[in-house]
């Protein structure tokens, strides 16, 4: 087996859950991302929700375009990021060293969630993502 390209790879990376309580606007999402955005030790961060699609999937309009509010490009850091669903929760993954590090870093995100987030949300930590392949990557290869 081949040695992995980068030091983490097959590690698994402790991650962060926002779940918040209500389905973000493209306002609300783009400040929550600034506010973390600035934060040490964050290795990247994923985001999932209801889905805005571009087009119509289905009926008599199939194949026209949606004409969403919620769905457009927002700055995040200077750079451009196309949104296309309404956030529900944040997977934030860290690269830290030790237990002190991750509740520091924990807490750095607390804080910009308590000054972004309106409407609630909790905070777990964990792993929610896979870091390394499964059995079904390999049977559908």
């Amino acid at each position: 087996m081949p040695k992995p390209t980068v030091e983490y790879a097959s590690v698994p990376l402790p991650e962060v859950r926002i779940m918040t309580n209500r389905l973000l606007s493209a306002e609300s999402t783009e400040r929550i991302l600034n506010a973390i955005d600035g934060i040490e030790n964050i290795r990247q961060v994923n985001m999932s929700g209801e889905s805005i699609p571009a087009t119509v999937g289905s009926g008599p309009g199939k194949g026209l375009p949606v004409n969403h509010t919620e769905r457009r490009t927002i700055n995040v850091g200077g750079r451009e990021v196309e949104l296309r669903c309404m956030v529900g929760a944040f997977y934030i993954e860290l690269l830290v060293d030790d237990a002190d590090q991750l509740e520091a870093t924990v807490a750095e995100i607390r804080k910009a969630c308590d000054r972004t987030i309106a409407d609630g949300y909790t905070v777990e930590v964990g792993r929610y993502s896979k870091y390394r392949p499964t059995l079904n990557d390999y049977r559908s290869a």
